[in-house]
This record gives C-alpha cells, sequence and structure tokens, in this order.
C-alpha cells in the first residue's frame, strides 16, 4: 500500500503528468499514421529520456506505448488501412461504419474499448508481475541461462510467415552481441583494434537505427518512386461527424465483450512471441462465436470493432509481464521498453521490485491514466487527428531521420553513436526489402550475452559439467519449454507447405 501511495504521489506531480500527457500525444500522431507503428515510435522517444528521471522516462515511454497501439484504429476506421499492424482486425468493420456514415461513433467505441483493455491489463500487470519477480529469486546462473535461451526461442515466432528468415536474423543478432569484451576473459573480440568497439553496439543507437531510420529511408525511397501515384489527400478523409458516444445502455451490453477480449489480449500479451495482431484476431473470433448476431461480422458490428481494440490494447500490460518480472520481452514493442529500462540502470527480476518498485509502481499508476487519458483525448480529438492522416511520406521521412540522429547523439554526445544508428538505419532498410524481421535482431542483441554470461558461469560453478541445466528443475523446464517454442513455427510452416503442395 506504501508503494501505491508514493506511486500515485509521484505521478501527480506536473513533469509527471505532462510526461503522460505528451506520450498520449506522440502515440497518437505516430500510431496514426500508415507504415508507422509502436516499436518505432518508442525507439525514437527513448533517447529523449535519457536526461529525464528514471520514473519520468517510463512514464513517457508507456504513454507512448499504449496510445500509439490505440492509434492505429483511426486510419483503419477512416482509410481502410491499418495504422499499426495490430489494428487489422479492426478494419473489418470499423471502416463498413464508415461507409455507413458512422465514423463518429466508430472512433469513439474504438478509444472507448482500447482505454477499457489497457486499464484491464495494467490490473493484472500490476498483480501479476510482483509475484512472478519474486519467484526469480530461486534463479541462479543456470536458470538464468535457461531463462535466456527461452527468450532466444521466441526468434522464430517473431518471425511471422517465414521462421527460417527469423532464425537468421536471429543468428545476424548473437553475433554482433559477441562484439567487445568477453564478459568472463576480458579479452577484445571483432574490435579490428577499435577502441569504440570494446563495449560493443551500444543498444539505444541500434534500435533506433533498425526500426527508425530504416522506415525513414523506406518512406523517402517510396514517395520518390510513387510520385506520380495519387496520394492520401485531405479530400480523401470521410468526415468525421456525428455522435461519438453510444447510449449508456448501449455501452453496457459491450462490457461483457470487452472484458473478456481484454482478458484474452492480456493472456496472449504474457506469451512471449505473439504480439497483437493474433491477439485482435482472436478476440475478433471469440466475438463472433459468442454473438448472437454472427452474420453482422464484417457489416460494421459494433462487437466486431471493441473486441481487436480491447484486445490489441491489453497486449500492452500483457507484454511487459514477462518483461519486468523476468527480463523476457513479450513482443518487439517491449523489447525496446527493456532498451528504456537498461539505459536508466534498471534491471528486470526481483532487484527491480526490491530496490526501485517506486519507479515500478509509477509506471503502472501512469498506465492506468495514459489509458483514460487515450479515451478522453481519443474522443475529444478524434476529427483533428484524422487530419494527420494527410502528411505525406516525403515530409515524414525526413523528419523521422532527423529526430534519429538528435536522439543517437544525444545519448553520450558523441558522434559514433550516430554512425552506428546510420549503418544499423541501411542494415534494417536492406532486410526489410527482403522480408527479414529485424525483432529478433533485437532479442539476440539484448538476450545473447546475458546467456553467454549465465553459461560461463554455470560452467564455472559446475567444473563443466553440463547436466547442471537438466538436474536443476527450473531449468530443465525452461529448456523443454525453449526446445517446444523454438520447434513449433517450424512444425506449423511445414504442414502449411504440405497443404499447399
Amino acid at each position: 500500500m506504501e508503494l501505491w501511495l508514493g506511486a500515485i504521489v509521484s505521478v501527480f506531480t506536473l513533469t509527471n503528468i505532462l510526461a503522460i500527457l505528451c506520450g498520449v500525444l506522440f502515440g497518437i500522431f505516430t500510431g496514426a499514421l500508415p507504415g508507422l507503428s509502436s516499436t518505432m515510435a518508442l525507439a525514437i522517444i527513448i533517447p529523449f529520456t535519457f536526461s529525464m528521471d528514471p520514473a519520468t522516462g517510463l512514464i513517457l515511454l508507456g504513454a507512448v506505448y499504449s496510445a500509439s497501439v490505440y492509434a492505429g484504429s483511426i486510419s483503419a476506421i477512416l482509410l481502410n488501412t491499418p495504422g499499426t499492424p495490430s489494428a487489422a482486425a479492426t478494419v473489418l468493420d470499423g471502416y463498413e461504419m464508415t461507409k455507413k456514415g458512422l465514423s463518429a461513433k466508430a472512433l469513439g467505441l474504438s478509444a472507448i474499448a482500447s482505454g477499457f483493455g489497457g486499464i484491464v491489463s495494467v490490473v493484472l500487470l500490476s498483480t501479476v508481475a510482483p509475484f512472478l519477480a519474486l519467484q526469480s529469486l530461486r534463479f541462479g546462473p543456470p536458470e538464468y541461462f535457461a531463462l535466456a535461451v527461452f527468450g532466444l526461442t521466441i526468434i522464430s515466432s517473431l518471425a511471422g510467415k517465414n521462421p527460417y528468415k527469423g532464425l537468421l536474423a536471429g543468428a545476424l543478432g548473437i553475433f554482433l552481441a559477441t562484439v567487445g569484451m568477453d564478459p568472463i576473459l576480458g579479452f577484445p573480440r571483432y574490435t579490428f583494434g577499435s577502441p569504440v568497439l570494446l563495449e560493443g553496439f551500444t543498444l539505444i543507437p541500434v534500435l533506433i537505427g533498425l526500426f527508425s531510420a530504416s522506415q525513414a529511408f523506406s518512406l523517402m525511397i517510396s514517395s520518390k518512386n510513387s510520385k506520380g501515384n495519387k496520394s492520401t489527400e485531405e479530400s480523401d478523409i470521410p468526415t468525421v461527424s456525428g455522435r461519438m458516444l453510444p447510449n449508456f445502455k448501449d455501452l453496457l451490453k459491450l462490457f461483457p465483450n470487452m472484458g473478456r477480449s481484454s482478458i484474452i489480449g492480456t493472456a496472449i500479451g504474457i506469451i512471449p512471441g505473439v504480439g497483437t495482431d493474433p491477439a485482435a484476431f482472436i478476440a475478433y473470433n471469440e466475438a463472433k462465436r459468442w454473438s448472437k448476431e454472427k452474420d453482422q461480422f464484417g457489416k460494421g458490428s459494433v462487437h466486431g470493432l471493441v473486441a481487436p481494440e480491447s484486445s490489441n490494447n491489453a497486449v500492452t500490460g500483457g507484454s511487459l509481464i514477462p518483461l519486468l518480472s523476468l527480463g523476457i520481452p513479450g513482443n518487439a514493442v517491449s523489447a525496446v521498453f527493456l532498451g528504456g529500462l537498461l539505459i536508466h540502470g534498471l534491471r528486470p527480476g526481483a532487484e527491480l521490485f526490491v530496490h526501485s518498485g517506486h519507479i515500478v509502481y509509477a509506471l503502472f499508476f501512469s498506465l492506468f491514466i495514459a489509458n483514460i487519458l487515450v479515451i478522453i483525448i481519443g474522443i475529444a480529438g478524434a476529427k483533428a487527428f484524422s487530419k494527420v492522416l494527410v502528411v505525406k511520406p516525403i515530409v515524414l521521412g525526413p523528419i523521422i531521420l532527423i529526430l534519429s540522429i538528435v536522439g543517437s547523439y544525444a545519448i553520450h554526445n558523441n558522434y559514433y553513436d550516430i554512425w552506428i544508428m546510420l549503418a544499423f538505419g541501411l542494415l534494417g532498410f536492406i532486410l526489410r526489402r527482403y522480408g527479414f524481421p529485424l525483432a529478433p535482431i533485437v532479442l539476440a542483441l539484448i538476450l545473447g550475452p546475458k546467456a553467454e554470461t549465465s553459461l560461463s558461469q554455470s560452467m564455472l560453478i559446475s567444473q563443466n559439467d553440463w547436466t547442471i541445466f537438466f538436474t536443476r528443475p527450473i531449468s530443465a523446464v525452461l529448456l523443454i519449454v525453449a526446445v517446444l517454442t523454438f520447434v513449433t513455427p517450424f512444425i506449423r510452416d511445414s504442414k502449411k507447405n504440405k497443404e499447399i503442395a
């Protein structure tokens, strides 16, 4: 209770309220634009939190995360184009409502459902994460090695349709993680005599390069190639008019659906590597299964709209549960969020809750406030935010690139970080063009050193006896789960190929 009271006092300061407000506005702006993502939004904003108090920095990141996931629904509803991948299911009924002249109602319901899903996930996050973190006190080097291996096996799940490309991207990430000093023996690896590489690649410039700079390059090149093609003009966007809020009686009918979808989203968010897209479609499918008006789905059903919106926003809190308690990112966005923790010297696990509990609980409460603001600002500013959709890629690309350069330099005031960011931006751009996922690289860069250090420590403890990983129950279970997690996408891919054949 003392931590909660301290968190409430901490959040209700002018600085932190402004951080939540700015985070929500920035998140909605980036999430509403098709082609931009929550991952990119966080990668851009992380460097600007470096000089902030750790609590304020995490509060800002949490607000951006929550708002950007919601904002993908704006373009999904108005233009039939998801602003973020998580809004793909929203298109099915959201755009149909717009075609019926109910765009205002669709936007209002989307904001309410998103905020509701976020709030439910925050309640579960603040309940489950501290309990899991306490269990991590039982972990020694073998358990941490098994946990890191489990985290790395998520790579095949993050790969999307092609797990083999995810595996190659992960292998590249593990190789890049070996650059620098050996954590146990202390000799340099792959530094080529350069002192700047002794500490390896700085995580934040790598994140900004892979997710933000690469997207900026893509936007600028695509706008150049499609110069003669028709772009989104203000006249293309439907007029947002009419009543945005349903009456209280109609809203009450939606709560069972939103509650069920929120729990689905939180549960799926906890499972590493699944993400918001499947959560939204699973919730949509369940809403249809439970509905008495199944034939209305895909034709502008309000239940078909609120189900994916509640679910994908509930994933935000769910994905932070394994991240904060065990250090395992639930999805690509929370992997970037982990970078925000690390630059403030915060290590996930029991230590985070014991020594920095006031920061963690301030984050929990701020997420609750951020989701309330998502509802208020989403409803009040729907007409204004719809105008964001006319920003052209040729304008947006250079802005993102400038922010990426400034953010990379701001961390250490070092030009070297800018070059690292640009190099990884080019690498990310090339990998995107050939269909390789970027999240496995980040995951490998974060978890690779942890796995290596824990492996070396385990071998020293056991005097090079590999059975130490299988004679300790927690590490044995984690390694078995890791194997199952790793092979599942390949088995699924093999079955799909047989069906096609």
